[in-house]
């Protein structure tokens, strides 16, 4: 008879926090490319373009809503690439066509190849969104004590994106004032900006990817939990509500600036401290995101949401516009996140990435609705601040729903 006695192998040694926070900060620079350049730095372009192309308020909020359905394909299309293609392989496919088409936007000066553009490049974004978000989450796996403050230096790279943007497009679009079509150089310098973030991931996709988790065992006789859209139904509408409130107000608060008379300077200030308050807003939220398996981080996220839209709706107040844009820019990737930790807190790695690929499906089909309906009030007697005004009532409406969210 054995009577050899077999121990247990010894358990892994602890996950060193302090060394996933550089992984976690050159993972963000999908979040830049994904939404904080290819996403947002449009709205620096929209008035300029809208000036010299002379396209009507509903035609430029059409070319976000072109991005946002193609970040809807692309989210439906994720799921069935993550068979054939790893997350981190996928993220760089997706950040090197990212770079692509924002290039091809500056060849083209007519609607239509412009709106291709604009879907092929949101198509890419989700890939890089998804696939990072998804990485992020197995960051946080690692160290559970602070996994909401690694999502949110993920998400937060979209500030890098934004202060990027903010600080570069203003002077390459005044130093090609005179030329014709000058916006053009803003697309080019914005595609150079994604090709160096693109280089800049392939050190954490390869220790990423490397080091995926294996799917954690079920416990003895229990049935593995799988993600189902009716066990999430009142987050998922909230954060659809969430994808049509915040885009009205990234595509339209630059033009409704300009309107309201604001100098080049004071509307760079606006956009730099609003791409600072992403950045910041990881540490911001991660206590709210580590306490909460429900829908409570998102509910009171998109409800302070609401009061940055309706500030500039209300008022032409320097001071009150720069409260708006830090408040803002403070909370609106943490919503994302917010989304990513419910998934990570009530579901098994395994189902990781189909409950974040269903959230993203209903933000980008928000985002889809939002900025032409915006730009469709904008047309009215209304004006740009009725819709940002609109924008503020739908985040509440999603703040209302999100409430709803129970934890699994």
């Amino acid at each position: 008879m054995d009577t050899r006695v077999t121990l247990p192998p010894p358990p892994p040694p602890a996950a060193d926090s302090e060394s996933l926070l550089p992984l976690a900060m050159a993972l963000s620079l999908g979040a830049a490319v994904s939404l904080g350049i290819t996403r947002f730095a449009y709205g620096l372009l929209l008035p300029p373009m809208r000036d010299d192309l002379g396209w009507s308020f509903t035609l430029a909020g059409g070319m976000n809503t072109a991005n946002a359905l193609g970040y809807l394909l692309g989210a439906l299309a994720t799921p069935l690439l993550l068979r054939f293609l790893s997350p981190a392989r996928l993220m760089l496919v997706g950040s090197a066509l990212a770079t692509l088409f924002m290039l091809a936007s500056g060849f083209f000066v007519d609607a239509l190849p412009l709106l291709l553009q604009r879907l092929l490049a949101g198509v890419a974004s989700a890939f890089v969104f998804i696939t990072g978000g998804l990485l992020a989450a197995r960051l946080g796996a690692r160290d559970a004590r602070r996994s909401g403050l690694l999502l949110g230096l993920y998400y937060g790279g979209t500030g890098l994106g934004i202060v990027a943007s903010a600080l570069l497009v203003p002077p390459v679009l005044q130093a090609a004032s005179g030329v014709p079509h000058g916006w053009a150089w803003a697309w080019w310098m914005l595609a150079g900006l994604c090709l160096l973030a693109t280089v800049g991931l392939v050190w954490p996709a390869r220790v990423l990817g490397r080091h995926a988790p294996p799917p954690a065992p079920p416990a003895s006789g229990a049935v593995p939990r799988v993600f189902r859209w009716r066990d999430f139904r009142p987050a998922l509408l909230g954060y659809g509500c969430f994808g049509i409130g915040y885009i009205g107000y990234m595509t339209f608060v630059i033009a409704l600036l300009r309107e309201q008379g604001r100098t080049p300077l004071t509307i760079t200030v606006f956009y730099a401290l609003l791409g600072l308050a992403v950045m910041a807003s990881s540490r911001l939220w991660a206590g709210l995101l580590d306490r909460h398996r429900d829908g409570q981080p998102l509910a009171r996220l998109n409800a302070l949401l609401g009061l940055a839209c309706v500030l500039p709706a209300l008022t032409s107040s320097v001071p009150l516009a720069l409260v708006s844009g830090l408040l803002f820019g403070g909370v609106f990737l943490s919503v994302v996140a917010s989304t990513t930790a419910l998934v990570r807190h009530n579901l098994p790695p395994a189902q990781w990435a189909a409950g974040i690929s269903a959230f993203t499906t209903v933000f980008a089909a928000g985002q889809i609705v939002g900025p032409t309906v915006v730009g469709f009030i904008a047309d009215g007697p209304g004006g740009l601040a009725l819709g940002l005004g609109v924008s503020a009532v739908v985040l509440w409406a999603g703040a209302v729903l999100a409430l709803r969210q129970r934890a699994w």
